[in-house]
């Protein structure tokens, strides 16, 4: 009786595992102002540390604003459902591209996190100009991928978030962002 157990068990942890694997590479898809043509529903998951390693001090690359909770949409001004939303801003006389994010969310009543990392392929930003990107999972320009199972969607607690965002040749942007105790978009 336990022989016959054991197979199917093995089997459907085999083929658990196989799946698992594909989502392991984060690969999202490209950005422009307004972020991009390409766009990807890739599973996120957490990484252990953060893997930007730009060292530049040359100002440029500005966070304008990000927001994970009473988002609002960059063009329409309409108000969206809850996400992390970025707004980028290149400060310089170049194009900038390369764009890296490395995100923590921590709920502050467990203190328990999590960290994420995308390489954000695709994502060009002009001189002067601004662009918006947003981790939501949904197709679209601008739109990259996120774990639905994160603390950030889980949690009825407060979850701060800080972020970095890099760029090869300008020196690395951070902010912060808060997501009130409550259901998502439920009021907080």
């Amino acid at each position: 009786m336990k022989a016959r157990l054991l197979f199917p068990v093995a089997l459907i942890v085999t083929l658990a595992v196989t799946g698992l694997t594909g989502c392991q590479a984060a690969t999202p898809s490209s950005s422009q102002a307004p972020a991009g043509s390409e766009t990807s529903a890739s599973a996120v998951l957490p990484v252990n540390s953060n893997p930007i390693t730009n060292t530049s001090t040359a100002p440029g690359l500005t966070i304008v604003s990000a927001a994970v909770e009473d988002n609002v949409d960059p063009r329409t001004h309409a108000a969206i459902k809850d996400r992390l939303q970025v707004t980028l801003r290149n400060d310089t006389d170049a194009e900038l591209t390369s764009f890296e994010i490395y995100y923590v969310m921590t709920d502050v009543t467990t203190r328990q996190s999590e960290a994420y990392y995308q390489a954000l392929a695709g994502v060009t930003l002009a001189p002067k100009s601004q662009t918006t990107v947003s981790f939501d999972s949904e197709s679209g320009p601008g739109h990259f991928p996120e774990n639905s199972f994160s603390i950030y969607r889980s949690s009825k607690n407060q979850v701060d978030f800080t972020l970095e965002v890099s760029a090869p040749g300008v020196k690395p942007a951070h902010a912060t962002a808060t997501k009130g105790s409550g259901a998502g978009d439920a009021a907080d």
